[in-house]
């Protein structure tokens, strides 16, 4: 690619078009925003992996015309996640035709079992998040949510989470059904 030997080659290759494909990522966040790497949507988490994957990619090619596809690659996937976000944004049939509803996990102190078995969480996932917050007792915990991103959301303490806050939350599994205001 350089016109050198292999070893010069692949090294200067390496560190040349890492920093480009470097710059241009950079660039490209710069102009799309912050949004670029979230972890809002699984669409998002998937436009981060696959970037990442085409960012190794550019700075192993062996020739330019692979690092013009690469960085297009990149671009392309970036400008579809702005225009998927945009559609997100406007329309809710949209958004629920690309990601997953919130989930109740526990509600006032009683773990959900129907809410596990449909997301395949274990209790002991439940109880770990329960400790990672420093809850001590189940009691404690007013709304255990499954978010769309795969997070886990607790909200503790002497009286729940208003029915704006679980306002898309799915809470409806098992003989233990609860009902939240829906948009849809």
């Amino acid at each position: 690619m350089f016109g050198l030997s292999d070893y010069p080659d692949a090294i200067i290759r390496g560190v040349a078009l890492g920093l480009i494909t470097l710059v241009w990522v950079i660039l490209l966040v710069r102009v799309i925003g912050l949004r670029t790497f979230s972890k809002m949507t699984a669409f998002d988490f998937v436009i981060t992996l696959a970037t990442g994957s085409l960012l190794a990619s550019a700075a192993t090619v062996t020739d330019w015309i692979a690092l013009v596809q690469a960085l297009s690659a990149i671009l392309a996937l970036l400008i579809a996640q702005v225009i998927l976000a945009r559609l997100r944004r406007g329309s809710r049939t949209f958004q629920l035709m690309i990601e997953n509803d919130p989930i109740m996990l526990m509600h006032d102190g009683k773990i959900l079992e129907g809410a596990l078995a449909k997301t395949r969480v274990s209790e002991s996932d439940v109880l770990y998040e329960i400790r990672l917050q420093g809850i001590r007792d189940l009691s404690h915990v007013r709304s255990m949510v499954l978010e769309s991103t795969g997070d886990i959301s607790i909200i503790s303490g002497e009286t729940g989470p208003t029915e704006e806050v679980l306002r898309e939350v799915d809470c409806c599994y098992g003989p233990e059904k609860h009902h939240t205001t829906r948009q849809k």
